[in-house]
């Protein structure tokens, strides 16, 4: 496979030891298989139902998926200041460019205090209600 943006050959490598990617020597991109975007996502946290929409606002590109020659098309990332790439004529899957793992993992931490804050909050809400009909009830 040749990377989408450069056309160098992809090599395959372990992302930090965890799964394989293909990857680009050359722009240091990487490929990740239609599953392995979750698997990324998943380090930091594994809520899907709590991630949110992946793709919004989807354009057609020039560059070709690595498997099929299709074009990938760019998409805003679960609605964060993130642009990716993907093939979604056939799935195949998401090319991130250098550093934009990291802004993945980065937005996904993010998600997740973001989450346990909600919860924490809904929690002493319903402490508060709680305590609040407790003394109401008293005062009858």
């Amino acid at each position: 496979m040749n990377c989408p943006k450069c056309n160098s050959e992809l090599t395959k490598k372990y992302y930090k030891g965890m799964f394989e990617v293909d990857s680009c020597p050359n722009c240091r991109g990487m490929w990740l298989d239609f599953n392995e975007l979750d698997k990324l996502e998943d380090v930091v946290f594994d809520e899907d139902e709590h991630k949110g929409s992946l793709v919004h606002f989807q354009t057609r590109t020039e560059f070709p998926c690595p498997h099929c020659g299709a074009k990938l098309d760019e998409f805003q990332y679960r609605l964060y200041d993130l642009k990716l790439d993907s093939c979604t004529e056939n799935n195949h899957g998401f090319w991130l460019d250098a550093g934009e793992d990291e802004r993945v993992m980065a937005i996904m931490q993010k998600r997740a205090g973001d989450v346990q804050r909600k919860v924490n909050a809904e929690a002493e809400w319903k402490q508060m209600l709680k305590g609040m009909h407790a003394f109401l009830e008293k005062k009858k």
